[in-house]
């Protein structure tokens, strides 16, 4: 037993020399370094350690740059107070899209839409302020609080308190379980400078709470002349910022989010310019849905070339009965100097209703002063009119005769923080004619946004059927109008298209 024992160790002594020696054979001396290691050192035999010594002082101590760092503290101050009052929206809904079948009838298809953008929380009861257009024809809201002690914020429902869709500004109220939430105030907008610090919240990207900051580059700025005077700024505002505030030092809101400039509508970025409504504007349309469920509107009535020259008057209106008449000059509105016929449109709009106003006229060589009570503007209501001469039309007829197709925004474009619709497809013989080009942003239509496919061919069709018609698109990031003739009987010659313009 024992030699059996004495000759199996000696085999296995004669195995391990020989296994020693092939290995020393095929990897040297170094081979035994990494089989004790188990193969984790000397991969590289060729690799030295190198010697390194990393600095423990900065540069300089928060004593040598004090102003900064009570700077920086004081920014993270104002952040860690605002950002609990900024939420995130998502939506969902339908669209409809235009069809035509193999018989040229139109048919209309509906599609599921998300949007994603932001707002502010405004009372303690829990109402909302955000872009209409992030809300425009959505069927289903959430709104999702900001993180808290790390966790992600709560989520409810939200509901559709009411509209401005000239100012782009939407009222929600969350659905919560009874508490208070903690509202932002509102700052007063009028004493906003170029040059003054802001910061910019919202949910960029759909990222969550994200804060920039910048400085007010420009006031009364206009993207058209359907909309008022907005706040151009510096601080990155992204798609999904839409809806979001921008606040002051003290945090207060003196804007809201609205749009920024970008050349290129298919790869779109932050080019250093950001607008936002102004918040004094934003807390009066507040106002007015809240107490009457519909923004209110000064109202003077008339019409007017550039440069403030009246060319109507509407009957009954304020103009007319405080003595206004056509080729008069308007040359200031309650003190303030007239420089072009958005800047009174603005004014008016403005002016709370039942105020008297002076206006000082220019009028056959005479300066003259006169006193116009602001009463309220009346909403419009678009329908499909009656024709009562020639053929009566269906509206499909009256599309067909216009000659332009369009198609509804995809929700990356409006996650980037686009509205409006798209020309898809333009037939020269029709009335949009070379006036309209594929792929132009239209977002207006007369005195009207519109939002989606839908509304846009019904106010079109509404529109040019009885009169003139504006289109307010967009072009390689210019602003510009295409003026549609008025839609000719059957038994009227057509008109010959023409070239926007600006």
């Amino acid at each position: 037993m024992q030699q059996g024992i004495r000759r199996l160790v000696a085999l296995a002594a004669v195995f391990a020399v020989a296994f020693g020696a092939v290995y020393l054979i095929r990897n040297g001396p170094q081979g035994f370094t990494r089989l004790w290691t188990g193969g984790k050192a000397d991969d590289n035999p060729e690799f030295r350690p190198e010697r390194y010594t990393l600095s423990d002082r900065a540069p300089l101590e928060l004593g040598d740059v004090e102003l900064l760092a009570r700077l920086d503290a004081e920014y993270t101050k104002l952040t860690q107070a605002v950002v609990s009052s900024v939420v995130s929206i998502d939506t969902t809904g339908t669209r409809e899209r235009r069809l035509f079948d193999g018989y040229g009838r139109m048919r209309f298809q509906s599609v599921p839409t998300q949007g994603q953008g932001s707002g502010v929380i405004v009372s303690h009861e829990g109402h909302v302020v955000t872009n209409y257009h992030v809300i425009a024809d959505q069927e289903r809201i959430q709104v999702t609080l900001p993180m808290e002690g790390g966790k992600p914020g709560k989520s409810f429902p939200a509901t559709l308190i009411g509209e401005d869709r000239l100012l782009d500004i939407a009222v929600l109220k969350i659905e919560g379980d009874g508490s208070k939430f903690q509202p932002l105030k509102f700052g007063d907008s009028s004493q906003v400078r170029p040059g003054q610090n802001v910061f910019a919240i919202g949910n960029p990207f759909g990222l969550g709470e994200t804060i920039t900051r910048g400085i007010i580059s420009a006031v009364e700025r206009s993207l058209s002349d359907t909309q008022r005077d907005l706040f151009q700024t510096d601080a990155a505002i992204n798609p999904g910022n839409s809806g979001g505030p921008l606040v002051n030092l003290q945090g207060e809101i003196i804007g809201i989010n609205s749009a920024i400039f970008t050349p290129d509508r298919d790869k779109p970025g932050f080019q250093g310019v950001g607008f936002s409504i102004p918040s004094n504007d934003v807390k009066d349309t507040l106002h007015s849905i809240l107490e009457r469920g519909r923004p209110v509107r000064g109202y003077l009535g008339v019409r007017m070339l550039e440069g403030g020259v009246v060319v109507a008057v509407g009957p009954e209106s304020p103009a007319e009965k405080a003595g206004l008449k056509e080729n008069d000059v308007i040359l200031a509105f309650d003190g303030k100097q007239i420089r072009d016929t958005t800047q009174l449109i603005n004014l008016v709009q403005r002016t709370r209703v039942g105020q008297k106003v002076p206006l000082r006229i220019w009028r056959s060589g005479s300066e003259l002063t006169l006193e116009a009570t602001i009463t309220e503007s009346q909403t419009e209501t678009v329908e499909m009119p009656s024709i009562t001469q020639g053929k009566i039309r269906d509206p499909g007829e009256i599309l067909a005769a216009i000659g332009l197709d369009v198609r509804d925004l995809t929700p990356q474009e409006r996650l980037r923080g686009f509205s409006g619709v798209v020309a898809a497809r333009i037939r020269p013989e029709g009335l949009a004619g070379n006036r309209i080009r594929s792929g132009d942003l239209i977002f207006g239509v007369n005195e009207s946004r519109i939002s989606n496919s839908m509304e846009f061919y019904q106010f079109l069709a509404a529109s040019v059927a009885v009169q003139a018609t504006t289109v307010h698109l967009f072009r390689s990031g210019q602003h510009m109008t295409a003026n549609l003739p008025v839609l000719p009987r059957k038994e009227e010659k057509e008109e010959t298209p023409d070239d926007p313009e600006r």
